[in-house]
């Protein structure tokens, strides 16, 4: 509490108490709030700029620097390891499945092509910690990339694995009549000895003997492409197997099926005969690939064993008369 001043009035004869004029209080509180701003001002300027001193909010932010820069770190050891198991991934992909199903291996190129173009990391530089969020970024794009093309190639795979079903399925594989003792095997494929126009000419197919009605199979699954009467092959059925195979079935007595029918390996689709130009019952059987007459000898895989196919090539090979 501030002291009371008094002074000698001469004219009352008393003491009488000074009293502080208002501006001068003004002045004087003034300048005491003036001194507090200019010295709060200068003890700042010289907080923030002595070496080693830190703000609360500079402390705050270094820690989250430090924190993201591990965060970092930990992303990048995981992206590592994930390009790992995609690297393990891809070379199966290139030596085991593509390989399998005959598909061209993925170059490395292709695999991991970059991005062209525009920077697309503009947003990203100019700050103190670029360098290491551009690279993380690069490597996640390139990552994400192969992943895709990963994605793609597996999604290829399982088309062609439905199609290599879809062909084993398909493709001439059994004898197009019971044959066990292998005995009913006339001709083979090859120039034989007509027996009817009297000169050697090529044999397209296969003669197999047996008695008329005897059950012909259809060799692989197929839709009937032709069911009818012919002049040269009698009774004739063709049967397309779809990736360029057909194959023909002639002389028959019975056609058991119809144009556009879908049948299945192993079903009953006529009865040999000897209709057509033909000296005895039996059935001749062709494959073709692409339009092209071959041996079909190299399609009897799903129904001979080693020895009997051995046994049965030696048969087909030898140069007799062929029955039509």
């Amino acid at each position: 509490m501030s002291k009371v001043k008094y002074y000698y009035d001469s004219e009352t004869l008393s003491y009488r108490k000074i009293e502080a004029k208002k501006s001068k209080k003004f002045a004087v509180v003034l300048t005491f709030l003036l001194g507090i701003v200019v010295s709060s001002f200068l003890l700042l300027m010289l907080y923030l700029n002595i070496p080693g001193i830190e703000t609360p909010k500079e402390r705050k932010y270094k820690r989250e620097i430090t924190q993201m820069k591990l965060q970092y770190e930990l992303l990048d050891k995981k992206m590592n390891n994930v390009v790992e198991v995609l690297e393990d991934i891809e070379q199966r992909d290139n030596k085991i499945y593509r390989v399998f199903f005959e598909a061209n291996p993925l170059t490395s190129e292709q695999r991991q092509s970059g991005f062209g173009g525009i920077n697309r990391y503009e947003n990203l530089e100019n700050f103190e910690n670029s360098e290491l969020i551009i690279s993380t970024s690069k490597k996640l794009d390139v990552l994400t990339k192969r992943l895709a093309i990963q994605s793609q190639s597996l999604d290829e795979i399982v088309q062609l694995a439905k199609n290599k079903e879809a062909l084993l399925e398909a493709i001439p594989a059994i004898q197009p009549v019971k044959n066990d003792d292998l005995k009913r095997t006339a001709s083979g494929y090859g120039m034989r000895y007509h027996p009817i126009y009297k000169y050697r000419k090529m044999h397209n197919g296969m003669d197999f003997s047996a008695p008329q009605g005897t059950e012909v199979f259809a060799t692989g699954n197929a839709k009937v492409k032709k069911a009818r009467l012919t002049s040269g092959f009698g009774n004739l059925i063709i049967l397309d197997h779809g990736f360029g195979y057909e194959t023909y079935y002639a002389h028959l007595k019975d056609i058991k099926v119809r144009r556009g029918q879908t049948v299945k390996r192993g079903e009953i689709i006529g009865t040999v005969g000897n209709t057509g130009v033909s000296t005895g019952p039996h059935l001749h059987y062709e494959v073709r690939k692409d339009g092209r007459p071959t041996n079909p000898m190299n399609f009897y895989h799903g129904d001979l064993t080693p020895e009997e196919y051995d046994i049965m090539f030696n048969m087909s090979t030898l140069e007799n008369q062929s029955l039509d």
